[in-house]
């Protein structure tokens, strides 16, 4: 009876501890070392458009659009893709819009060692380089993990990992349907925003158009589409 409420005991233990690293892995305003970004703190209307993953074939759809509504945008992209899509990073980079690192194997950057966390992000650094961009390169991790290790190694080069506060696409009822991301952005913004969507593959077709209604009924209330490192800027002006 003792041994089973021990063994009980250690595997309650166990799966809160496994629930505790998980809940701390993904959070998106805390992490042990520098500098973690989800939001500005401003009362400008200002807010930034970021985009994972990437870049594909499908650049040039988001880049129209971009385009036509003459706003610059920030784009994580991996240096995987970079390396396969090269003419469509360049692109990215012509347009004028910020390039993020988003690792280059978009794996979990959990649990890796360091060696591991600085080949991904400095190798990708190397490609957002060749692509021919010059600006600051902020890092996002993929699916916004990070425990010790990457946020240590981000700090000692003075980098801030860059999250967002505004997600519509975690919601899988959300998700594929244009109008329900438009109208949970809609509700959910405010100034100093970061917004996260994917646009770079054909399962997200539903994101993209959702960016054609965004982008106006946005500058109708008044916001204005900065990148990142400028939105990092309001809030030194307002610190």
């Amino acid at each position: 009876m003792r041994k089973g409420l021990i063994i009980l005991l250690t595997t309650l233990t166990i799966l809160l501890g496994v629930y505790g690293v998980n809940e701390w892995s993904k959070s998106r305003s805390f992490q042990v070392f520098g500098e973690l970004v989800n939001h500005v703190a401003t009362n400008e209307p200002v807010i930034a458009l970021t985009f994972d993953d990437g870049p594909t074939a499908l650049t040039d759809d988001i880049l129209s659009i971009l385009q036509e509504e003459d706003i610059k945008a920030t784009f994580f992209l991996t240096g995987r893709e970079i390396e396969e899509h090269m003419e469509e990073a360049q692109k990215i980079v012509a347009a004028g819009h910020e390039i993020g690192n988003h690792s280059y194997s978009h794996q979990r950057m959990v649990f890796k060692s360091p060696s591991f966390i600085r080949e991904e992000i400095e190798r990708t650094d190397e490609w957002i380089r060749q692509a021919g961009y010059e600006g600051d390169i902020h890092f996002r991790p993929p699916f916004g993990k990070k425990l010790v290790v990457l946020p240590y190694y981000l700090s000692q080069q003075e980098r801030k990992t860059v999250l967002w506060n505004i997600e519509p696409e975690t919601f899988p009822e959300i998700a594929m349907d244009s109008q329900k991301i438009t109208d949970y952005v809609m509700e959910t913004v405010e100034p100093g925003s970061i917004i996260l969507l994917h646009v770079m593959y054909e399962s997200r077709k539903a994101s993209i158009e959702a960016v054609k209604e965004l982008i106006p009924a946005l500058k109708q209330e008044g916001y204005t589409f900065v990148t990142v490192s400028e939105l990092l800027e309001y809030e030194e002006i307002d610190s």
